[in-house]
């Protein structure tokens, strides 16, 4: 296979002109600090020049260089999820997303582009230096109007492009310097690129032009932009004039911003009329869109829907609006967007473009809803479409719930919230949305149909499951169900198959029956196929956990069967595993496995990474009680692999569990203790419990074979270890050397290292390891090793016996 990229940079839209030295600079700048702000005016080339920077040191980077473009954020919040998302790390239920990104970039050595960070300095300023803090391998690159003030910090200005030597006349033929120079080029470059090619006689205008600009990389490609219509020297003189104006009238701001306003304002007046209405309109996006997304939002009077491509046509040709090559997605420059953000707002239009951006995402994303999940006989190639747009839009969802949560628009908020696939767990945010109609649900619902309450406090419930708040979330589900009409079948038959899942978790599988039973009825007799598949897959596992096969095995059946028939890949891949655990329940390893292998291929094309990490983990682990151990090893190695790069502590402990069954298999009996023992505390860890009855059998039969002694010391020593450490011993093949319990052969004092004695003896003064890692001048890290190596040698399983062994050992510990 060929090796997954190492950056998510984007391909560069042009060439990049000038800067050589200052590439270098920067560059060389890593090797010293780990930390490095490019600060300057909007539209100076922090991001171009940064991006550039970044591309240049993807070689020492060996964990990659990842850009996080922070510009499209609202929220501080959001930095922290969308480092996680860049970086392919899922949010867990009950644990901050950071969290689980400080693990995940922890020893790695990476570079983080964080883009655009001041109207959200703050927050990214406490990001960078927690990171900087906790993973020593890291280094940030920012690009900001001020600096993060944060310890470490390399503050780096950008300067504007070399201007012609002033020994050059902006009248006469330019000397040495003037053609050279990097602002010269970059506008000689766009120009071309625009289809002028400017002869040597335009030179003095040019250099004018770029003295007047202050070599400031977006005022002269704005400029550059307009030579198809407008000579050098025409455009240098209404630059001019503009700057006096400006100038007199915003003494106050700094003055490479006034230039840099004067050449925006400049471009922005030389639109026609239709034009300017477009792009002030066009600021309403969160980020890129497409020619569907702005007609539907923008076309309002003086503008007509069939009037959009070619103003925004005429917005891409004139540099103030981007695209990609297949001019499939647009952007603004985040400069010419805050100058159109004051433009809409100043036309008095903001809260009408916003109301209806709302209206137009809750729209479309109803419409990919019922298309994707609720719509009979839709093909798979279509719902899958409908999933991928709807996550497109992601980034406008959100702005459109800002603005719902702003204007006290509840009901429409509520309908997207509703109208989102992330409200099921098969690819969505569940948290995020979560929170969301929690401030919904905060505000004024006087003129909030009771209807709707209750479907969003139901949605709700999901997020609660998520976080494994069992009992709130049921009481929400139980609160929704009763305030649902009769006629709102979906939802109904949704917050029953939550309820089903929630009660089993609970241990209540006779309370569960009722809901699952209930949930199908509502589901058959509106031909629902997605929730008469999950209705009968309740049903089989409400019949597995009171024993009965026969009936398990049925309604499993049945429940794929109905899967099928809806498409949908997760709804599949949900029964498919039901069945499969059916199969291992009755000692079918054969067909289970079967059955676990049936899903990854359609959840990995759903791009559902933590689903996926469980189904690799569940496949190893059957493959390795068949004794493929070769195969299952590679199982569970891809799953290890994949529930790391998400963050997904369950994916891990799930993994963990396959890994103890590989190894005891493979006759590594310790191993398989140990692997255990870090599942356990792993998932405690997350507040999930483990199977009693499968790890009290695996101990009675190390206890058996090596001891009480032996396997507590174990036990104890695999809950002290990290997942990593665990995962790779049985991976790897490694073996501890065999000792004798400690109750039937003396503890020789020898056993060991002159570190480890000295250790043992702090230990009986009561220091913690950062007293003891203080005292010997290491890190409290290696003092936990060292902790731990001694428990596993002498047998013991507290820091306690350790001391009460170095008392009566004084000699040896001192």
């Amino acid at each position: 296979m060929p090796e997954p990229p190492r950056h998510n940079l984007p391909a560069e839209p042009n060439r990049f002109v000038g800067r050589e030295r200052d590439l270098d600079e920067l560059r060389g700048l890593f090797r010293e600090t780990r930390v490095v702000t490019l600060c300057g005016v909007g539209g100076i080339g922090k991001t171009r020049l940064a991006l550039r920077v970044a591309a240049g040191l993807v070689p020492a980077y060996p964990d990659g260089v990842w850009l996080v473009e922070v510009a499209r954020l609202r929220h501080p919040e959001l930095v922290d999820q969308e480092i996680g998302r860049v970086l392919g790390v899922r949010e867990e239920g009950g644990r901050p997303v950071f969290g689980t990104v400080l693990d995940r970039l922890r020893d790695l050595r990476c570079l983080l582009l964080l883009d655009n960070c001041e109207h959200l300095i703050d927050r990214c300023a406490e990001v960078a230096a927690a990171l900087i803090a906790a993973c020593p391998r890291l280094s940030v690159l920012a690009t900001s109007r001020e600096p993060l003030r944060i310890a470490g910090e390399l503050i780096w200005r950008v300067p504007p492009l070399d201007l012609p030597d002033e020994s050059t006349p902006g009248g006469s033929t330019p000397g040495e310097g003037g053609p050279e120079a990097e602002s010269v080029q970059l506008f000689l470059d766009r120009a071309a690129a625009a289809g002028t090619r400017l002869g040597a006689g335009s030179l003095p205008d040019v250099v004018r032009l770029c003295r007047a600009l202050d070599g400031l990389p977006l005022a002269l490609e704005l400029a550059a932009a307009r030579t198809s219509l407008l000579s050098p020297g025409q455009i240098a003189d209404r630059i001019d004039d503009r700057f006096s104006l400006l100038t007199t009238g915003g003494r106050t701001a700094p003055v490479r911003q006034r230039t840099l306003l004067a050449a925006v304002e400049w471009s922005y007046d030389l639109l026609s009329a239709k034009e300017q209405v477009l792009l002030r309109r066009l600021s309403v996006f969160a980020g890129d869109f497409d020619l569907d997304l702005a007609e539907q939002v923008c076309a309002e009077r003086p503008i007509s829907e069939a009037e959009i491509v070619d103003l925004l046509g005429g917005l891409v040709d004139k540099s103030l609006v981007l695209c990609d090559e297949s001019r499939r997605r647009y952007w603004l420059l985040e400069t010419i967007k805050r100058y159109a953000v004051g433009c809409l707002q100043k036309a008095g239009e903001r809260e009408v473009l916003r109301e209806r951006h709302l209206h137009v995402v809750c729209e479309l994303q109803e419409r990919h809803f019922t298309t994707e999940m609720v719509e009979p006989g839709v093909p798979w190639a279509r719902r899958l479409e409908a999933l991928t747009m709807s996550k497109s839009l992601v980034d406008d969802q959100r702005m459109a719930l800002d603005w719902s949560v702003e204007s006290g628009n509840v009901p429409l908020g509520l309908r997207l919230c509703a109208a989102s696939s992330g409200l099921l767990p098969l690819c969505g945010n569940l948290t995020e949305i979560g929170t969301w109609i929690e401030r919904l649900l905060s505000l004024d619902l006087t003129q909030v149909p009771g209807e709707q309450i209750a479907q969003a406090r139901g949605y709700l419930a999901y997020g609660l499951e998520a976080r494994d708040e069992l009992s709130r979330s049921l009481a929400l589900a139980e609160e929704s169900l009763a305030g649902l009409t009769a006629d709102n079948t979906f939802a109904r038959c949704v917050i029953h198959s939550l309820i089903v899942v929630v009660l089993l978790r609970m241990d209540r599988p006779e309370d569960a029956v009722h809901h699952a039973e209930e949930g199908l009825a509502l589901a058959l007799r509106s031909g629902d196929a997605w929730n008469q598949a999950a209705g009968l897959a309740g049903l089989s596992a409400v019949a597995l956990t009171r024993g009965r096969l026969r009936e398990a095995q049925r309604h499993g059946e049945e429940a794929l069967a109905r899967a099928r028939e809806h498409g949908h890949r997760w709804i599949m891949a949900r029964t498919a595993t039901q069945l499969g655990a059916v199969a291992e329940f009755r000692g079918d390893l054969v067909t289970a496995r079967a059955h676990y292998e049936m899903v990854v291929p359609w959840l990995r094309e759903l791009g559902s990474d933590l689903d996926l990490s469980r189904a690799l983990a569940r496949v190893g682990r059957v493959t390795a009680m068949l004794h493929e151990f070769a195969a299952a090893r590679e199982w569970l190695a891809a799953s290890l692999a994949l529930g790391r790069e998400t963050g997904q502590r369950h994916g891990v402990a799930l993994c963990l569990v396959g890994l103890s069954v590989l190894a005891e298999g493979e006759g590594d009996l310790e191993g398989a203790v140990l692997a255990a023992g870090a599942a356990v505390r792993l998932r405690e860890s997350i507040g999930q419990q483990s199977p009693t009855l499968r790890i009290e059998e695996l101990l009675g039969r190390a206890r058996t074979k090596l001891g009480d002694g032996r396997t507590t010391s174990l036990w104890s020593r695999g809950r002290a270890m990290s997942p990593d450490d665990a995962a790779r011993h049985v991976l790897e093949g490694e073996r501890i050397a065999q000792k004798a319990p400690v109750a039937t052969k003396p503890v020789r004092h020898s056993l060991l290292t002159a570190r480890e004695q000295e250790v043992a003896g702090l230990l009986t003064r009561g220091l913690s390891n950062r007293a003891i890692a203080t005292e010997l001048v290491i890190s409290p890290a290696t003092v936990a090793r060292h902790i731990a190596n001694i428990m596993e040698k002498l047998g013991y399983t507290s820091r306690a016996q350790i001391a009460v062994w170095a008392a009566e050992h004084p000699t040896v510990a001192s």
